[in-house]
């Protein structure tokens, strides 16, 4: 057996085998602490929930929306903290696997940096998520298709999460997620006699899934380049070895491992703390429309400018396409357009239309605050609807003057600011769901990562290069609006480094993780449907 030989079954010490010691408890300081921010973040939520619901001075005249809300919000939050234990523990297992930083302080600094990572977010990937539901369910948030809509996908994703973290597996929480929101589509409408293929955009769902198919090819192979990169240009030997009893590496191998682990907290944060923003900001609008249809946080100024704009645009559509005399209602033609992608010759006049009803609408009120608890959701969807028929006008490449291009360009940023917005404190709170999560329940993915991969115990150079090329990729993934799997590219990435150090790889455990990557997809997509035709009748 090799020196660094690390089989799961071994019962030597960990002083002997340089396997860490991940059966310390958490202290009574750290358990107080956890509770302090626990109980302070619901607070926090709380607070500012009620205040935004003052400042429309909108009375309360029931408070089921509030239940409603507070249980959709607490199960959204479930699912960022098991986020947090299920796919975080990638980001430690190096640096405590190589005794860079001993486990609980690990835990704590992955916490704080998928913190900051998520606050510091910019929304795309939120959104890009929410994009493959169907559009008549985020139109439909309040309702009971959309409740219905939201409990299924949360608890679809809850549910495989929980089941591979339980048998140790490094399973996908993008994945898991992305799955339940085509289920649900799928779901909805075989519900409404419509073929399943027609309940997703598809053309965002290729996107996203050729993300999610090739982040785990690009991390082994580019771990397994990098490393043998390393070993042709760096020749100091302590860092192709593996840890010595319990000893911490030297200083310069111990600061690029503690920066790669940073980097992938970060980035992870920064990935995949959108899904659950998004999640909450459809809660939001579903339940609470008058404070977050629309961003109230908007410029008075910038009111006229858009109602300018829509006005003209407006006019140019129907110059260019008149309406023909008997046509259904504008909302109906968008609707079907985003739904099917047929262009029709109702489309682009539907789409003018539509945009003179948002610029009269805004126009008349002067500004967002200005706007009616009854008119605030039509208004809402009306800019959303708007918003998604540009795009996929953009994406399939219709042909129109540049000038109209251009203005409906515009006219989508625009809508985008009032629609497609995150207020601070829902990113504050998913950080700290995030952040918390990171601290329970992390071990079993930890020594999946850390001992089940490669046969032998993992070397500095190693877990730099899997981190390194984690970092680099979900961060470029990030740049881009695409969701990918902190787990399968950091796992792919420490066999990769296996396979090019000729360590040899764990066949039973490349065959659990590889069961897991191919049932995620299709598991997550029925449990949510089930879930949602269920939950649709109750």
């Amino acid at each position: 057996m090799a020196e660094n030989s690390l089989p799961a079954s071994t019962s030597t010490s960990s002083s002997q085998n340089g396997r860490p010691n991940l059966n310390q408890g958490n202290g009574r300081v750290s358990r107080i602490i956890f509770l302090i921010l626990l109980c302070g973040g619901l607070l926090f939520t709380a607070i500012n929930l009620f205040n935004d619901v003052e400042e429309t001075g909108a009375p309360v005249t029931s408070y089921t929306p509030f239940l409603l809300l507070g249980v959709a919000l607490v199960i959204a939050l479930g699912f960022e903290f098991v986020n947090g234990f299920h796919d975080t523990a990638n980001a430690v297992a190096t640096v405590i696997y190589t005794h860079s930083l001993s486990p609980g302080v690990a835990v704590v600094w992955s916490g704080f940096c998928n913190f900051l990572g998520v606050l510091l977010s910019s929304g795309v990937v939120a959104f890009g998520i929410i994009s493959l539901l169907p559009v008549e369910l985020i139109l439909q948030a309040g309702s009971g298709n959309g409740f219905a809509m939201v409990y299924a996908l949360l608890f679809s994703a809850i549910i495989w999460n929980l089941g591979t973290w339980y048998f140790g597996l490094p399973a996908s929480s993008s994945h898991t997620l992305i799955g339940s929101i085509i289920g649900v589509g799928v779901a909805n409408a075989l519900l409404h006699g419509r073929s399943g293929t027609s309940g997703v955009d598809w053309d965002q769902a290729i996107k996203v899934g050729y993300a999610l198919l090739l982040s785990p090819i690009v991390g082994f192979i580019c771990a397994a380049l990098l490393l043998l990169a390393m070993k042709a240009f760096i020749r100091n030997r302590q860092l192709y070895e593996a840890p010595k009893g319990n000893q911490p590496p030297p200083a310069w191998i111990r600061g690029l491992l503690i920066l790669t682990c940073t980097g992938v907290s970060f980035a992870h944060g920064s990935n995949d703390g959108q899904k659950g923003m998004g999640l909450i900001m459809l809660i939001l609008v579903g339940t609470m429309p008058i404070a977050y249809a629309l961003n109230r946080s908007l410029p008075p100024d910038q009111i006229p400018r858009v109602a300018a704009l829509t006005q003209v645009t407006e006019q140019q559509l129907l110059t260019l396409q008149p309406a023909p005399a008997a046509m259904p209602a504008p909302r109906e033609v968008l609707t079907e357009f985003v739904r099917t992608s047929q262009n029709r010759p109702q489309v682009l006049p539907a789409l003018g239309m539509m945009l003179g009803d948002i610029g009269d609408q805004i126009r008349r009120y002067g500004a967002v605050e200005n706007i009616p608890a009854q008119a605030v959701t039509n208004t809402r969807n009306d800019m959303y609807l708007a918003s998604e028929t540009i795009k996929h006008l953009q994406s399939a490449k219709v042909a129109l003057p540049e000038e109209i291009a251009s203005n409906l360009t515009a006219v989508k940023k625009e809508l985008d600011a009032a629609t497609r917005f995150i207020p601070m404190w829902v990113k504050v709170v998913v950080a700290i769901a995030l952040g918390l999560g990171t601290m329970v329940g992390w071990r079993r993915i930890v020594v999946t990562v850390g001992e089940r991969i490669g046969k032998t115990h993992l070397t500095y150079a190693q877990g730099a290069s899997a981190e390194l090329v984690a970092m680099a990729t979900i961060g470029a993934a990030d740049v881009f609006g695409l969701p990918v799997s902190t787990t399968h590219v950091l796992s792919s990435g420490v066999a990769g480094s296996m396979a090019a150090n000729k360590s040899g790889l764990q066949l039973s455990t490349i065959r659990n993780l590889a069961l897991a990557w191919v049932l995620t997809l299709p598991v997550s997509v029925l449990l949510s449907g089930l879930l949602y035709a269920l939950f649709i009748h109750l």
